[in-house]
């Protein structure tokens, strides 16, 4: 009976450290073997406009429900800096700080790294998609319109079933553009998965595939999330797969983890973008939390290694064929959206400027809101389905009905509309003119690019009079060139300047409407996938209907101080009002904008779109990524803590930590017996941290000394037995710990087993551990009545996981946690303090372990 009953415990207990690890790692599986989206609630009591959850400002703070409150307990934060203590120390001693060559080394080979995998990524979908397009149009010019839509449908679909099947059989995180998670580990959370070799080349893989399909989606937001992931393998010089592949081993603390998967992430914008400078920008406004002066110099060098590696095989490459004059940069092949007529900026163009960052702002708003509310939709299906194999095929299905209807859009949608004429100068009279005897030259102004499509209209003649002047009575598809191509192609014919008329009213807004709302259903997919190409292309159009409404009214000014009226231009300003609406980003999106088209003459300008759509949008809802941290429960402190307008006090500096924090935490003296740690790690009501005490010289009162993690004491533990002290040892004999072993400790089940061990046994109260080795002596601590909002800047910018809060004896009397300072929390706490006699509904205690 007594063995039965000992199994019984055992099994129990081990069942309860096997959840602990999960919930201390954030894994994947901390629900059973459901993804992290899958364990999401479909919130099906929220209304649909309710305040608070998919809409609201950004100065509000994000309203969860209880199941999601216990979601966000489930991950794990982390420190930026490491322990400072002498185990640390000695780890230091072997590998020397004084030198930085070795850094600036590492910064560049991450920058050449994530710039070959920048040109593979273009090369690829380049070749995939020409060689699509190119046996289309056979058909197309042949009449066959329905053996070019079997054609464009059967390939797009297979590429797309590809993407989405690469990642949900083999990485489901390596779905989406990555940039979310990215952002949540850059601010302190350790999100599982998102790092590795596999999601490497699954995202990779995905990503090619889908933007090669035609789906409206872009390959930037993997290509900045796998810029992180070359950070962070290359840095850290070894993988579970290959082992230990590079010789630098003093990287591998969470300081310098961190500071590299930024500068990766801004190495792969960079890539991306051809854009160094926006890159650094990046890196700084959206996914780092922690910067200096001298981080920004060597990301600086990794984005401009990056980008000179990416223009470098460009330069000579097309399609993986050899064209030529390799290292020369020749601006379109490295400038993504030049623009190469240039016109004057007039005081008048800031007030369409002003318009366009007002549409921008509520429709990136609206791009936002739709997306959320279809990825809500998209969970509230999966969660009806109760079988995991018809989940995974309706994830991998979802992306082809998407490329179904956009191969139907691009075969049958140029059908319906006429053969537009080139526009170009009259060869009988002055002024503008089109066909069939256009005289054209690039000496006129008035002009039709030669890269629109033709599609199925007559190729017509053109006769070269001289070098510079020819005739000829030429036509084109509008519809065809707007869709029927790359996202990067469209844009280049929407930004182009003095196109006055290439393209008409109906075309665009026929485009507008589908594409935005299929750009917005692709975004939630399981494709790896990102949204820069599609939020450039609908910003682009509407853009251009404004310019083109100035002409149409105003008419057409070669010269002079009306210049400025140009369907291209306000394309442009519609792009970036359109991409700052969405993402909220200012300076980077400035200097990318700049940098992927060459026209500083419209700077000002574009500042004034970006600075009016974020305002609009911050004013209506989270920015995109924000939002879907807040959607897929990842904790995240943004810049500054959300508005306390409802309260008495709208300032936070009204308010203590003592208002918020965790009152009487679990302390601990320097010697603790074996089985007392035992069973702290067995509960599952503490914060991953215990404040460690001694006696006061002054009184006896114990003092706060420092602070100790879950992580080192699961490094002491794997150690086993040969680290424990007797009651009368003075601890001579015993032999520390090294900082690699407490850093890389691993949650096995043998280590399970032997904490539940030592937490059930008896006589391991009289076996100690000694901490002093394994303390932070550096660890933050703040006083009772340190002001709130102070606190939460101090928090989040030296990237904190624990921060002990102290009374007037330094006697430790509460702890601060990520989940402390989150918006919900501080309006939940505050309340309370504020209306103590009214009934509140209490929320369930969400755990702490994992924080």
């Amino acid at each position: 009976m007594a063995k039965s009953h000992e199994i019984e415990m055992k099994q129990e207990t081990t069942e309860d450290m096997v959840e602990i690890r999960q919930r201390r790692k954030g894994g994947i599986h901390i629900l059973g073997q459901k993804s992290l989206e899958e364990q999401l609630p479909s919130d099906k009591k929220a209304g649909c406009f309710q305040f608070g959850r998919d809409l609201g400002g950004s100065n509000h703070h994000h309203h969860y429900t209880e199941e999601e409150k216990q979601l966000l307990s489930r991950y794990s934060s982390a420190d930026y800096f490491p322990p400072h203590n002498q185990v640390y120390k000695d780890w230091l001693l072997e590998h020397s700080r004084s030198l930085d060559w070795d850094r600036w080394l590492m910064m560049g080979m991450i920058g050449f790294c994530v710039g070959i995998v920048g040109f593979f990524m273009h090369q690829f979908i380049k070749l995939i998609a020409e060689a699509r397009w190119n046996i289309a149009y056979l058909h197309v010019s042949a009449g066959n319109n329905a053996t070019a839509l079997g054609w464009i449908a059967l390939i797009g679909i297979l590429l797309a079933l590809t993407s989405a099947a690469l990642t949900v059989l083999l990485r489901f995180p390596a779905a989406g553009s990555g940039l979310p998670e990215l952002i949540g580990y850059l601010n302190g959370t350790i999100i599982p998965e998102i790092f590795g070799f596999k999601t490497f080349i699954v995202k990779f893989a995905s990503c090619v595939c889908a933007v090669a399909s035609g789906l409206p989606v872009g390959p930037e937001g993997p290509m900045i999330s796998l810029g992180g992931l070359i950070g962070l393998g290359v840095s850290q010089g070894r993988s579970a797969l290959f082992g230990r592949f590079l010789p630098f081993g003093r990287f591998e603390n969470p300081e310098d983890r961190r500071n590299f998967v930024s500068a990766g992430a801004g190495a792969g914008v960079a890539a991306a973008f051809g854009a160094p400078v926006g890159g650094l920008l990046f890196a700084m406004e959206e996914v780092a939390s922690f910067w200096s002066i001298k981080h920004g110099w060597m990301t600086f060098f990794c984005c401009m290694t990056s980008t000179f590696v990416t223009d470098l095989f460009n330069s000579a490459f097309e399609g993986f064929q050899y064209t030529g004059d390799f290292g020369e940069f020749k601006p379109r092949r490295y400038i993504l959206f030049q623009v190469t007529r240039e016109i004057p900026v007039n005081i008048l163009a800031f007030l369409p400027a002003i318009v366009l960052g007002i549409i921008g702002g509520f429709l990136g708003a609206f791009f936002t809101f739709l997306n959320l509310k279809i990825t809500r939709m998209r969970l509230y299906i999966l969660n009806l389905t109760k079988r995991d194999w018809l989940k995974k095929l309706i994830r991998i299905l979802e992306p082809t009905i998407i490329m179904t209807i956009m191969a139907v859009m691009s075969v049958y949608l140029p059908a319906a509309f006429p053969c537009t004429p080139f526009q170009c100068v009259s060869a009988i009279k002055n002024g503008s003119y089109s066909g069939p005897h256009c005289l054209r030259g690039s000496q006129y102004k008035i002009h039709t690019e030669d890269e629109v499509l033709r599609y199925t209209c007559p190729e017509g003649n053109v006769t070269n009079i001289s070098p510079t002047r020819t005739y000829n009575n030429q036509s084109y598809n509008q519809m065809a060139t707007l869709i029927t191509q790359q996202g990067e192609e469209a844009i280049h014919r929407l930004f182009s300047r003095q196109t006055y008329y290439q393209f008409d009213y109906v075309p665009l807004l026929v485009v507008l409407g589908p594409y935005f709302l299929l750009a917005c259903w692709s975004a939630g997919t399981a494709v790896a996938s990102g949204l820069v190409v599609p939020m450039l292309l609908i910003g682009a159009v509407y853009g251009r209907i404004i310019g083109l409404s100035l002409v149409s009214m105003f008419g057409v000014h070669q010269s002079g101080y009306w210049s400025w009226m140009d369907p291209g231009a306000f394309a442009l300003v519609g792009a970036a009002s359109f991409f700052g609406g969405v993402s909220r980003l200012t300076m980077s999106l400035t200097v990318i904008m700049m940098e992927i088209t060459n026209d500083v003459q419209f700077l000002l300008v574009i500042m004034t779109s970006i600075l009016v759509a974020k305002l609009i949008g911050d004013y209506l809802t989270h920015s995109l990524y924000h939002s879907l941290l807040e959607l897929k429960c990842i904790p995240f402190l943004d810049h500054s803590p959300s508005s306390l307008e409802h309260h008495q006090f709208s300032n936070h500096e009204f308010y203590c930590v003592s208002d918020i924090m965790t009152c009487n935490p679990e302390c601990l003296r320097v010697k603790v017996s074996v089985r007392r740690l035992a069973k702290l790690l067995k509960e599952k009501t503490h914060h991953s941290g215990y404040p460690i005490v001694t006696a006061s010289k002054r009184h006896s009162e114990p003092i706060f000394l420092g602070l100790i993690t879950d992580q080192e004491l699961y490094g002491i533990f794997s150690c086993g037995e040969g680290v424990f002290q007797g009651p009368d040892d003075d601890g001579s004999k015993i032999k520390t710990v090294p900082y690699d072993v407490l850093r890389d400790a691993k949650y096995t089940d043998e280590l399970v087993l032997d904490i539940n061990r030592y937490a059930s046994d008896e006589d391991y109260d009289n076996k100690f551990i000694d901490l002093s080795p394994y303390l932070n002596n550096s660890s933050f601590s703040i006083p009772a009545s340190f002001s709130l909002r102070r606190c939460y800047i101090l928090f989040r910018t030296m990237g904190l996981r624990h921060l002990v809060v102290v009374d007037e004896d330094n006697k430790c009397v509460g702890i601060i946690t990520r989940k402390d300072l989150m918006g919900f929390h501080i309006d939940e706490k505050i309340t309370a303090k504020e209306h103590p006699d009214e009934g509140h509904e209490h929320s369930a205690p969400i755990s702490t372990a994992a924080f």
